[in-house]
């Protein structure tokens, strides 16, 4: 438990510095190795990483000047942002922190939504 603990904590901290420093793309591969092998689970810890993941592929295709799907991966995030609200965790405050920092890349990326 303890060293899958320590594999969320590193992912995550992975995912925070690639969206902070707007590698985007790095950003969803940083999660998608930590949720692609629990992504059939029934938990909404791995919804929530699902959400993660899909905000880093709305700021990429934005990146890439594709606004449209873009939205469909944010619509994807919205849909599961609010697991987090609920869910208990040794890494809430962690997942506060993501959930803070994704808003704020949303606003510099997205200014009028």
């Amino acid at each position: 438990m303890a060293q899958e603990s320590a594999s969320i904590t590193q992912a995550c901290e992975a995912f925070v510095r690639s969206l902070e420093e707007g590698r985007y793309y790095d950003a969803h591969e940083d999660l998608e190795s930590l949720w692609h092998p629990r992504r059939a689970e029934e938990n909404d810890e791995v919804r929530l990483w699902k959400g993660f993941i899909n905000a880093a592929v709305c700021f990429e295709l934005i990146k890439r000047g594709r606004p449209k799907p873009s939205e469909t991966a944010w619509q994807t995030y919205l849909k599961y942002s609010p697991l987090l609200e609920h869910l208990v965790t040794p890494h809430k405050q962690l997942y506060v922190k993501i959930v803070q920092i994704i808003e704020r890349q949303r606003g510099k990326l997205c200014p009028s939504s």
